[in-house]
This record gives structure tokens, C-alpha cells and sequence, in this order.
């Protein structure tokens, strides 16, 4: 037997699982899935933007990363 432990929840998480159980229909998930969308848009844009300015990312570190392949190699079995 595998002995598990309760899971704890942080408070954003614990005020997702609120407003999902407010979703009653379609429409109400939606809008609150582009509303979690647009945050975490706005955070990334942040990062990205502080990553710029302290010179972590710059136009030709982009040009880089365009000429890289990086994919995934394929296994064959």
C-alpha cells in the first residue's frame, strides 16, 4: 500500500478552484480562461522585456535562435 499525503494548496490556487466552481456554463469558462490567459500574458511580456533590457535577449541572440534546430530527435525503434 502506498501511503499518500493530503495535497495543500497555495491561496491563488485555492481561489482558482473557487471561481471554477462558479463556471456554470460555457461562456463563464471561456471568459474566465481568457481572463487567466491575459495575465499570464502580461507576465511573460514582463520577463521578456526585463530579459531584454538587462541584455539576457537581444536582436542577435534572436537571430541565433532562428538559425538553431532545435527539435526534438525522433526515436527510431
Amino acid at each position: 500500500m502506498i501511503a499518500t499525503r493530503p495535497t495543500t494548496f497555495n491561496i491563488g490556487q485555492l481561489h482558482i478552484l473557487e471561481m471554477l466552481n462558479r463556471c456554470n456554463t460555457e461562456k463563464s469558462l471561456k471568459e474566465l480562461k481568457k481572463a487567466l490567459f491575459d495575465f499570464y500574458s502580461k507576465e511573460v511580456d514582463a520577463e521578456a522585456d526585463r530579459l531584454w533590457e538587462s541584455g539576457v535577449i537581444s536582436g542577435e541572440k534572436i537571430e541565433e535562435w532562428g538559425k538553431q534546430h532545435m527539435r526534438t530527435p525522433y526515436i527510431h525503434a
